[in-house]
Order: C-alpha cells, then sequence, then structure tokens
C-alpha cells in the first residue's frame, strides 16, 4: 500500500476494476463512496494539471477544486468519469512503466488517432475505453 492510500484510509483504490470489465465498475461504484480522495488520487498519479483533468470530468478548474474538499459531493457522472480515469491510469502506467512516460504518450499528437493526442479522447465514457483498447493493443506489440 503507497502513502497515499494510507492516508486516504477507507478508499479502495487498488480494488478499481479493469475498464474492460463494466460490470465490475459498476458494482465497485455501487459498493464504494468515490469522493473527494478519488480527485486527490488522481491528481498525484499524474502530470497533468487540473485545467486538463477538469476538462476530462466535463467541469471546470473552479469546481474541480471545490470537489476537492471532505464536505464535497460528487454527481454520480463524476465519480463514474473519475472511476474509469483512475482504472486507465492503473492500466497506463503498466504499459509505459511510469505516470511520466504515459502522460508524455497521452498529450502526444498520434498519427493512429487522427493526429490527436490520446488525452483529447478522455472527456467521454466511450473515448476513455477507445483509449484503454489502444493501451491492450501496444501491449500486444501494435503500431498505436
Amino acid at each position: 500500500m503507497d502513502t497515499l492510500e494510507k492516508r486516504t484510509g477507507n478508499a479502495n483504490f487498488a480494488a478499481i476494476p479493469e475498464i474492460s470489465n463494466f460490470t465490475n465498475i459498476l458494482f465497485y461504484l455501487r459498493k464504494n463512496n468515490v469522493n473527494w480522495l478519488y480527485l486527490n488520487y488522481l491528481k498525484e498519479i499524474t502530470t497533468l494539471n487540473d485545467e486538463v483533468i477538469s476538462s476530462w470530468l466535463n467541469i471546470n478548474s473552479k469546481t474541480l477544486r471545490a470537489y476537492r474538499k471532505p464536505e464535497s459531493i460528487l454527481k454520480d457522472n463524476i465519480k463514474e468519469h473519475l472511476v474509469l480515469i483512475i482504472s486507465l491510469y492503473k492500466h497506463g502506467t503498466d504499459v509505459f512503466e511510469s505516470k511520466e512516460n504515459f502522460d508524455k504518450w497521452l498529450q502526444t499528437k498520434n498519427r493512429f488517432l487522427d493526429n490527436l493526442p490520446p488525452k483529447d479522447f478522455l472527456d467521454t465514457i466511450t473515448g476513455i475505453k477507445f483509449i484503454d483498447d489502444q493501451l491492450a493493443a501496444i501491449e500486444y506489440g501494435d503500431n498505436v
């Protein structure tokens, strides 16, 4: 258990399922209190700034900062999106061996993605799944 997980107590980050299993994601969301701790965890596992993270969650940076406070209550769509992004980060850091390498890949224009950086797809659930599929392809040797 890393230092952040020790500090966050009951937040069950390690148990976040793979994106490929939406049933497990659904039950994870129902059984766990996805709250401000998850936003703080996401901030710890990425090198990207609040502007990028808030664009993924379809909120502004001010709302993101407000959601990081213990008294905040996240909307269900934000909870789902957040868990899926954390799951994607777990997969991406496994594939690229560090958060820095994964973040660099996320920000680099990719000719296989219409010359867009992968991060531009993370503002929808379908886009997150699409990028996760690209990571799986990289794992198995495709040029993505």
